[in-house]
């Protein structure tokens, strides 16, 4: 074992969020909120650094979208269009 999570399962409820079962049975769920705040791209990370809402203007948006990244992490298009952060095993495994 490489020491990185990998997930055994990942349930994607477009309206709620992420459930993952690791592969050591453990579980982790993510509420939308929480997924699209810790939103792992540039421009996001950008605006958490000075302080401003990484969603502004509205409520939480629902999941148009969400794809495996090779063995890496999870790709996910927000219903906003927005989709240019991948959630890595190891940073979902973390929230």
């Amino acid at each position: 074992m490489s020491g990185i999570p990998v997930p055994a399962a990942v349930d994607v409820d477009r309206r709620v969020g992420l459930r993952l079962t690791w592969d050591d049975g453990s579980v982790t769920t993510i509420d939308l909120e929480t997924l699209r705040q810790r939103c792992p791209c540039a421009e996001c990370r950008s605006r958490r650094d000075r302080g401003d809402p990484v969603a502004p203007g509205g409520p939480t948006l629902p999941i148009a979208d969400a794809e495996t990244v090779g063995g890496y992490g999870l790709g996910v298009t927000w219903g906003d269009g927005h989709r240019t952060g991948i959630y890595s095993w190891e940073l979902l495994r973390s929230m």
